[in-house]
């Protein structure tokens, strides 16, 4: 059975993100389901805000083309989601749009986004768990860069204390939301792995 890539990172780098602890769980589970994980965190991959001028004059940064080539040699991606005024993180947005731009030789620029499954996930210390930022995430990643994003999806809710000791989710049924959508991701990324 092939062994699938699935790249994991949060949209926050702000110390003891909550979004940072879903990411690394995530990470974790999906190696004990049989994926070849990789994580980062976006502070490895500074980022000036986005600006066509800038493009034009100077193309992409060094840093959108190596976060295009991370996403690009992976079957599947999961991003943990914090939620900001009821979207997602200009951080995350910001990447997510640099990577978008990138062309290299004959490859369109949104290449990084298509032939590969995104799962989406959230944790936020409100009563929806950053529900709304998926939905916004989810729009800007189908709509806006055609990929493939998978139903599956788990938002965190009173996330201060979602988890344990051990960074283990408490709520069995998040919890089982949880693996339920890395397996599916792994499922879908075993047919093109």
């Amino acid at each position: 059975m092939p062994i699938p890539k699935i790249l994991v990172f949060a949209g926050s780098i702000r110390t003891g993100s909550f979004n940072a602890r879903l990411a690394a769980l995530a990470a974790k589970e999906l190696a004990v389901i049989g994926a070849d994980v990789n994580r980062i965190s976006l502070v490895d991959y500074p980022l000036p805000i986005y600006d066509g001028d800038l493009e034009t004059r100077s193309g992409a940064p060094e840093n959108a083309l190596k976060l295009k080539r991370m996403i690009s040699i992976h079957h599947g991606v999961f991003i943990a989601s914090p939620e900001y005024n009821a979207s997602i993180t200009p951080l995350l947005k910001n990447a997510l749009d640099w990577v978008s731009r990138v062309r290299e030789g004959r490859e369109p620029a949104l290449s990084a986004y298509k032939n590969r499954f995104f799962a989406l996930g959230a944790a936020s210390n409100g009563m929806h768990g950053g529900m709304r930022s998926l939905i916004a995430l989810r729009q800007t990643l189908e709509l806006g860069c055609g990929a493939l994003v998978i139903p599956e999806q788990v938002a965190v809710a009173r996330a201060a204390d979602a988890f344990d000791e051990m960074d283990n989710l408490k709520d069995e049924p998040v919890a089982k939301r949880l693996r339920a959508t890395l397996r599916r991701l792994v499922e879908l990324t075993r047919q093109i792995a």
